[in-house]
């Protein structure tokens, strides 16, 4: 479905990415993890549009979406979940919901996908008219995974889902993706809770400083390397 094939990209003078090579076939859960600065949230910002790679290609459906415009990408079928949330705090739940799903145009489409994330977050549901500033942070996680889903994405990629959240909470959002991923959502997923993470992916690649080290199933991630030094920024391995 995705495929990244040697992308190189950054920020002005500087190279965040160094070709990065991975792929998310369709139905999987494929996770990213890395130090902060390994190039993680950059890899995302390049498959959005927000970022235009200075070399290599990214390939969605078969096709090349680099140089798009973020909408049009969210068009072709890729929404994110960014690290802060980005929600909307003066808004309603529901006029938060209604911003996921700009994209579409069918009215009565829209009021049963209102109802279907009403099923998924019944918090939701009860929070309808209250002002998304008002949610608690796991609260808000929600509302920001469902006005992604709002869109119709055949590809959701969530960036820190778990961050700030108390360990309880951390729980609850693994257990949604994991529904999610059950359900035939294709995923990529960029978290900081490596083990965690690694108990509900189906393949893993470990990033730092801009280029992939390793990449394989979870299983295979650890017969390789010490994943959790790998997240420390020190990968080495095993045997080694």
């Amino acid at each position: 479905m995705l495929a990244l094939e040697d992308v190189q990209a950054g920020y002005g003078a500087i190279s965040a990415l160094r070709g990065v090579t991975i792929e998310v076939n369709e139905g999987e859960l494929v996770a990213l993890i890395g130090t902060n600065g390994a190039g993680k949230t950059t890899t995302l910002a390049t498959i959005t549009g927000v970022l235009t790679p200075t070399a290599g290609r990214v390939m969605f459906r078969g096709e090349p979406i680099a140089g798009l415009a973020p909408e049009a990408i969210v068009r072709r079928g890729i929404a994110m979940v960014p690290e802060d949330r980005e929600i909307f705090p003066a808004l309603t739940v529901e006029q938060n919901l209604r911003l996921g799903a700009f994209v579409r145009r069918d009215r009565e489409e829209y009021r049963r996908d209102l109802e279907e994330m009403s099923g998924l977050f019944p918090i939701l549901r009860e929070r309808r008219d209250q002002s998304a500033g008002t949610l608690s942070g796991g609260e808000q996680q929600q509302l920001a995974i469902a006005r992604a889903l709002m869109s119709h994405p055949q590809l959701l990629m969530l960036d820190e889902p778990s961050l700030g959240l108390a360990p309880k909470l951390v729980g609850q959002v693994f257990q949604l993706i994991s529904r999610l991923h059950a359900d035939g959502t294709t995923i990529l997923l960029v978290e900081q809770n490596v083990s965690q993470t690694l108990r509900i992916a189906d393949r893993a690649y470990v990033i730092r400083m801009g280029r992939v080290e390793a990449g394989g199933t979870p299983d295979e991630l650890r017969q390789k390397i010490d994943v959790e030094s790998a997240y420390l920024g020190a990968a080495r391995a095993r045997g080694a």
